[in-house]
């Protein structure tokens, strides 16, 4: 196993710096992929590139998502040859004690989609908890299964060859929508995800880059898509539910 951590960021820099003296513990190559932020988030990051010698900047001209910026951070890291890319969030909404764990399970079950299981406090947005309940409940119908615990938790690792040829072969969303679609595409695949409790806070003072029409457009859209691309798999799906 050889794993990398993989960081998109559109202008969280209020802890950045704290996050990656945290991450620079761990003695993991890092990759952060600055997703065209302001001019002053990106004199930030590049301070932090110069600090941090575990860490590679990558940055877009042009502001394509979080999605997008994950997908740049993945891809690269198969070209790096990392086997496994550990997605973390730059804000400090995750804990990063748990990457340990992660790692663990990768190494365990070096082909599968290891991701966290939310654990909140009373910090998280009602309205983001509850609206939750409803990608899970299109997630299942376009598994045919419960198996996948939870489709929008941004701490995952990911087995790297496996997810950069899906992303090769496929046009994935570039936002809000990526997290959710990639899980669905990969379970497609024959991917199987390994789901672990972690504790996830919203700081206080943080911002959120969700744009509450737009990505819920998107989200909309893509279960619709999600949906039909389940239907013509519906034998292949319910024999791999029966056969164990």
């Amino acid at each position: 196993m050889r794993a990398c951590i993989v960081i998109p960021n559109y202008n969280h820099v209020a802890v950045i710096e704290a996050v990656l003296t945290e991450l620079s513990a761990l003695s993991l190559p890092i990759i952060m992929v600055n997703d065209g932020s302001s001019g002053e988030a990106s004199e930030v990051m590049r301070y932090c590139a110069a600090k941090f010698e575990s860490l590679t900047l990558i940055e877009h001209q042009h502001n394509q998502g979080k999605g997008g910026a994950v997908q740049t951070g993945l891809l690269t890291a198969d070209k790096l040859g990392f086997t496994h890319a550990i997605q973390v969030d730059a804000d400090g909404q995750h804990d990063l004690n748990d990457i340990k764990t992660l790692i663990k399970l990768g190494k365990t079950h070096p082909n599968s989609l290891i991701s966290g299981r939310p654990v909140y406090d009373e910090s998280v947005p009602k309205v983001r908890l509850y609206s939750r309940y409803i990608t899970h409940f299109w997630v299942w119908i376009e598994t045919l299964s419960f198996s996948v615990k939870d489709s929008m938790c941004g701490f995952r690792c990911y087995p790297v060859a496996i997810t950069a040829k899906l992303l090769r072969e496929k046009r994935l969303g570039k936002r809000m929508d990526f997290d959710i679609e990639i899980m669905v595409r990969l379970y497609w695949r024959g991917v199987k995800s390994i789901f672990m409790p972690t504790k996830v806070i919203y700081p206080e003072g943080g911002s959120s880059h969700f744009r509450a029409l737009e990505d819920n457009v998107l989200i909309s859209w893509m279960h619709t898509r999600l949906f039909f691309g389940m239907l013509p798999r519906i034998p292949k799906l319910l024999w791999r539910k029966f056969s164990g």
